[in-house]
């Protein structure tokens, strides 16, 4: 078994989604069953999924239960380059600094949103 440490340097995928009961955000990662937390802003999400994720593994290292790792990302780098309309950019560059998070990371907040609303969307019509 991995120390938590090294569990912690895994690229777990964190899914940030909208809480519009609460307006805020609630963060789960999949690969962690029950590993959840809520914030009123992004940047508050991200810091608190960290932390609760460093509890669960720690709890679930001191328990003896079975830790799934992410699924293995090799073939892919991480980074695209992406061309887009000045404007778009703006919108984007001043939307981030509100949240008080970098332009990538609101990108890929924004990414993973709409992915997150497709899926329930799909998965709602499969019914």
């Amino acid at each position: 078994m991995k120390t938590l440490e090294e569990y912690m340097k895994l690229p777990y995928k964190l899914e940030i989604v909208p809480d519009s009961e609460e307006d805020g955000f609630v963060a789960s990662y999949p690969d962690l069953p029950g590993c959840i937390t809520c914030a009123s802003s992004i940047s508050e999400a991200v810091a608190n999924a960290n932390d609760a994720k460093r509890e669960w593994l720690s709890a679930a290292i001191e328990d003896g239960i079975e830790i799934h790792e992410p699924e293995d990302l090799d073939e892919y780098s991480g980074q695209f380059k992406l061309r887009l309309p000045k404007r778009l950019h703006k919108t984007l560059a001043e939307d981030s600094k509100k949240e008080g998070v970098s332009m990538n990371q609101y990108c890929v907040y924004l990414l993973a949103k709409n992915s997150a609303e497709e899926h329930i969307a799909l998965s709602a019509a499969a019914r």
